[in-house]
């Protein structure tokens, strides 16, 4: 395995060669003793004025499939993280309190605290080679973007297409990351050994809105530019429209934008749903609310009371609209994305019939 050449921006420093008074040869990267949390296989961490802001926290995992909780109610048993933490920084992510079980915080910590298993596709590969293993799909893109920015210098994900393909395992991807573009060869051609489900996260049009509540993401209309390159590839594409904002997205206006570019990227089908504001996320929505628009917080407490969902009368409201603009534009009867729709290349533009589930606690529209 070889690890990235950030040596010089390297928070635990690297070991040197032997010294004279041994025979033992000059070791790999050192343990960071000092790092900032005992994270379980922490190689190293380093920070990089490339991503200012960010540190990385190189561990080395035992194991990276991981296994649904049996009674869960995701669509999926099987998942792969090759990141902890997420640089995109979206300020509604379902996904940050999650962040709290390495003791990290899930607001500023969980978009600048990333941890990296450096060894994913090595490890992955093996233990999709074991006897035990039937090959029911995996998902990626579940808990945290496996293209944000760091696959970029980490380049994890070729290894693990290759591994989940090689072994005949079919699998799902659902990314806000235009990194993806990179690997769409590699997608096409294990889409010719296995199932592939390839989903995009886009909820908005607005570009002004965008930059200031998911400011580490690609642009929407960059995301829009990837559905048509998947399209064009011959790889369906669905999309993943959640979540929608109260008094933010949700408008006529809005929501007309959004189902008209994703009718003319080629969308495969749409996912839409309500914002899902869980402990850790609530929290960290409602300063980010409080700051830009001071506005709207009482109407949110309002809507949301102690819970994590809007009221059922504002999301029967929001069903409704969603229905209204995917009759629309053509996509009642179409499958969305939910991390369960897994199928080859070339497939139709047009999916098969049938609603998919969500991830938990965002709500179907449909």
């Amino acid at each position: 395995m070889e690890f990235m050449r950030w040596d010089a921006q390297a928070l635990t420093p690297m070991p040197g060669p032997a010294s004279d008074e041994s025979d033992a040869a000059a070791p790999g990267p050192a343990p960071a003793l000092d790092a900032l949390l005992p994270l379980s296989g922490l190689v190293r961490s380093v920070s990089t004025p490339e991503f200012s802001g960010v540190t990385f926290h190189e561990v080395t995992a035992k194991s990276v499939l991981n296994k649904v909780p049996s009674g869960s109610n995701m669509p999926f048993e099987w998942t792969v993280n090759p990141y902890r933490g997420c640089s995109h920084a979206c300020v509604y992510c379902f996904a940050r309190n999650s962040h709290t079980y390495l003791e990290f915080d899930a607001g500023r910590d969980f978009d600048s605290q990333v941890v990296v298993k450096v060894n994913a596709a090595e490890v992955l590969r093996k233990e999709l080679a074991k006897p035990s293993w039937k090959r029911p799909q995996v998902a990626l893109g579940t808990n945290t973007d496996p293209y944000q920015r760091a696959e970029g210098r980490y380049a994890l994900m070729p290894g693990i297409i290759r591994a989940l393909a090689d072994s005949g395992t079919p699998f799902s991807i659902l990314t806000k990351g235009t990194l993806l573009a990179r690997d769409i060869p590699l997608l096409k051609h294990a889409a010719t050994q296995v199932p592939v489900d390839l989903g995009i996260s886009l909820a908005m049009t607005n570009e002004d809105l965008a930059e200031l509540i998911e400011p580490g993401t690609p642009s929407p209309r960059a995301r829009l530019k990837l559905i048509a390159r998947l399209r064009d590839a011959g790889l369906g594409c669905g999309v993943m429209a959640m979540p929608i904002l109260p008094w933010l997205t949700d408008s006529d206006e809005a929501l007309d934008s959004l189902f008209t570019e994703l009718t003319n990227a080629g969308a495969t089908g749409v996912t839409a749903g309500a914002l899902y504001l869980k402990p850790g996320t609530r929290e960290w929505y409602m300063k980010w609310l409080a700051a830009q628009h001071p506005e709207l917080v009482g109407k949110y407490r309002r809507l949301y009371g102690q819970g994590s969902y809007a009221s059922k009368e504002y999301r029967a409201w929001l069903t409704g609209r969603i229905s209204h603009f995917k009759a629309k534009y053509g996509f009642l009867g179409t499958s969305g994305f939910s991390h369960r729709n897994a199928r080859p290349a070339e497939a139709s533009s047009t999916p098969e019939p049938g609603a998919s589930t969500p991830l938990p606690g965002q709500q179907s529209l449909f």
